[in-house]
């Protein structure tokens, strides 16, 4: 069994600890909202900071909202950093910049020890159920070595490339999602306004070409209006937002996802930064001044 360090206990990184510990590994853990006593209770220890988590685990996770929580809790006062010894491994699990992780590897590089970018993908459900995919960048030997802990936590684990390459990969699932709620938000208005039930036309919908996990849970999320994250508007918003500045570094065109981050600011200015993510709907919904459902 190993010893690991996790730090962020938040709505993703809070399951993903439980796997790790109900798998048998010892785990020290660190939150700026302080450690779930249901962890505690289940046997892992208060690390007191980032460096402290470093200083007790050979594999050190980091789960944190974005790449300036990230490079905070590596390199900032009792930073992961500054309690690192040689041979040990750094994971970071956050979705965050491309072009910074490869600096941050670069740095971690430099200390004798080895970083790996694994972003998921799966949200809340996904990390409560241990099936969370998982896009990682970074060394085949280290990933080979860590491997096991990702199983714990994910069923799709990818080394996609070097480091910075599970970034990337993330970015272009969230184009993907983000896309594909918009389009699912358009299709459901549409034939709500045309008199249609939503309910039968999303289950029409699922069985054909146009099925998807998107439709198949924001599908009904939109229908049933519940709207509790899930994945927040605002954590998406963070995430297109590295798309759409990479896009720019690159000179690469993404259009519709400009187009799906102005209808999440739209979201935004009614108060809904906090809303699930396909609560897009409700800014489809205003500019068609029809809801697909009350």
């Amino acid at each position: 069994m190993a010893k690991i360090g996790f730090v962020g206990l938040g709505i993703m990184g809070r399951p993903m600890a439980g796997h790790l510990i109900a798998a048998g590994h010892e785990l020290f853990l660190h939150s700026r909202s302080g450690i779930p006593d249901e962890l505690l209770a289940a046997g892992a220890a208060d690390a007191a900071s980032p460096a402290g988590a470093a200083r007790a685990g050979d594999v050190v996770f980091t789960m944190v909202p974005d790449t300036p929580d990230v490079e905070k809790v590596l390199f900032g006062d009792h930073g992961i950093a500054s309690g690192l010894s040689e041979g040990k491994v750094v994971v970071d699990m956050s979705s965050i910049s491309p072009v910074a992780t490869r600096d941050f590897a670069a740095r971690i590089n430099a200390l004798g020890c080895q970083y790996l970018d694994a972003p998921v993908s799966g949200g809340e459900v996904g990390a409560k159920n241990a099936a969370l995919t998982i896009m990682v960048g970074g060394e085949q030997a280290t990933f080979d070595r860590v491997r096991p802990l990702f199983e714990t936590m994910g069923k799709n684990i990818t080394l996609v490339g070097g480091n910075g390459d599970g970034q990337i990969t993330k970015v272009a699932n969230q184009i993907i999602v983000a896309l594909t709620i918009e389009a699912v938000g358009e299709a459901l208005v549409l034939a709500a306004k045309a008199g249609a039930d939503p309910s039968r036309v999303r289950e029409a919908l699922m069985g054909g070409f146009a099925n998807s996990r998107i439709l198949e849970v924001h599908g009904e999320r939109m229908i049933k209006r519940s709207f509790d994250p899930g994945f927040r508007i605002e954590l998406h918003q963070k995430d297109l937002n590295l798309a759409l500045a990479t896009a720019r570094e690159l000179g690469v065109a993404l259009p519709n996802t400009a187009t799906a981050q102005e209808l999440f600011n739209a979201c935004r200015a009614h108060g809904g930064q906090g809303w699930d993510h396909s609560a897009m709907v409700r800014a489809l919904e205003t500019l068609s001044n029809h809801r697909i459902a009350d």
